[in-house]
């Protein structure tokens, strides 16, 4: 116990000590020898790719506790629950098993257990360790899940990994009807992908509307009638209080006292940032671990990408933490590129996409929910988009099946390019016109 608390006491000192430094300091490449990437997925992989090709020849160790090669996962709640096809065929792996070997890295399926920063050592829960010169945290997050009876539990899925998609998957072959909890992006995919393959589905949401959190309400409109025109049952504004019976027949109580039958159960309430391993190692966590928009940490041999890092975005004016297969992808490749000591890249507006039936739908920016609103095109028609005024100064877009607007609209805001809102409203304007300044 004394060991313990003189460790914890020297970290704590070496935390406060570091948190007087500038954080924009770096370590030269030649004192690092060795990088450990705790975390197997695509922020870790694309790290790993983007320092080897850009000329570090140290030796690279990816620690990862899912045993696969790092791969992207948008495709597991699109083509890889709707597809005929089993989902493992819709894995989308950053590289095949000759080009990770070429990439000369060690590949370690295990779970992180304890850093420590003083020794500069990460240990493992079945003891193995390794030493560090830097260390890169890509830890990524956990889908939160609901609290059910053992007998229960086969039958209330989440999505996070291959192995989630593979089993909600067999739920979706084995089921007649599911039950989707949570009407954010990935609720709306799920029951998506279940209507296509001919389930029943009602989706229960406790806020008022779809998306309430991150889109206005024209859109939360729209998805709304895309949903219910497809057949899916929406139950808005009532939570779930009780979840109860036996496997083939849940009973769910709703908290306007509506009570539900239901065969399978997905669960998309969100995700939870893996971030305890870097708080217990004494660096600065905030839901998530607080790096800059390089992904410095407050030591300035630890880096962190991906969903698990939250950031002061230089386009968005507040702290981020964004859950995106754009942001894993590039704030990992600023990452390795702050690790080498390189010009850092430059910061991307926040994009996501989602593919609902036949539908696209793309989102650039962060813009508070009472932005004003320019629409162009009719948004009871299959195509329009809108964008997002902040004081006069487009802050972001929304498009449906209008992907170009989408593109034209991140560039221009990247840009700061000003817009008249007039020429985005008129759908005859070319859009591309507007990057060129007057």
């Amino acid at each position: 116990m004394t060991l313990l608390f003189i460790r914890y006491t020297v970290q704590q000192y070496y935390t406060q000590y570091e948190r007087m430094v500038n954080r924009q300091k770096y370590i030269p490449i030649k004192e690092i020898d060795k990088v450990v990437i705790v975390g197997g997925g695509q922020a870790g992989g694309q790290f790993v790719k983007t320092v080897r090709s850009e000329g570090f020849s140290g030796e690279v160790v990816l620690i990862g506790d899912e045993g696969h090669r790092p791969y992207e996962r948008p495709p597991l709640s699109k083509s890889g629950l709707s597809s005929d096809a089993d989902a493992s065929a819709a894995v989308s792996y950053l590289f095949d098993a000759e080009a990770l070997r070429k990439l000369d890295v060690k590949q370690e399926q295990r779970r992180v257990a304890a850093i420590d920063r003083v020794s500069r050592t990460v240990t493992c829960q079945d003891g193995w360790s390794t030493g560090y010169d830097g260390l890169v945290l890509a830890t990524g997050g956990r889908a939160v899940t609901l609290a059910v009876s053992d007998p229960l539990a086969a039958a209330v899925r989440t999505l996070r990994t291959i192995e989630d998609a593979r089993a909600l998957r067999e739920r979706f072959d084995a089921s007649q009807a599911i039950t989707v909890i949570g009407g954010g992006w990935l609720g709306l995919e799920v029951a998506s992908a279940a209507r296509r393959r001919g389930l029943q589905v009602v989706l229960i949401e406790s806020g008022m509307r779809l998306c309430g959190r991150v889109v206005p309400p024209m859109l939360s409109g729209y998805l709304a009638r895309l949903h219910q025109q497809q057949g899916v049952q929406l139950r808005l504004g009532v939570g779930v209080v009780a979840i109860s019976g036996e496997p083939g027949r849940i009973a769910l109580t709703l908290s306007n006292g509506e009570k539900l039958e239901a065969h399978t159960i997905f669960v998309g309430v969100g995700m939870v940032p893996n971030d305890e391993l870097a708080g217990a190692a004494g660096l600065e966590v905030d839901r998530g671990i607080v790096t800059d928009a390089s992904g410095r940490t407050s030591d300035p041999r630890v880096f962190a990408c991906g969903d698990v890092a939250t950031f002061h975005h230089p386009l968005i004016g507040r702290r981020v933490r964004l859950e995106s297969w754009a942001n894993a992808q590039n704030q990992a490749t600023a990452c390795a590129r702050a690790f080498l000591g390189l010009e850092p890249s430059p910061v991307e507006l926040p994009w996501f996409w989602s593919n609902q039936y036949d539908n696209s739908i793309q989102i650039a920016g962060l813009p508070p929910l009472d932005a004003s609103i320019v629409v162009r095109g009719d948004p009871q028609s299959s195509s329009f988009s809108f964008f997002s005024f902040v004081d006069e100064r487009l802050a972001g877009a929304v498009a449906v099946n209008a992907d170009r607007d989408v593109r034209i609209a991140k560039r221009l805001i990247e840009a700061g390019i000003p817009v008249d809102a007039m020429l985005l409203r008129d759908p005859s304007i070319n859009l591309q016109k507007l990057l060129v300044r007057s």
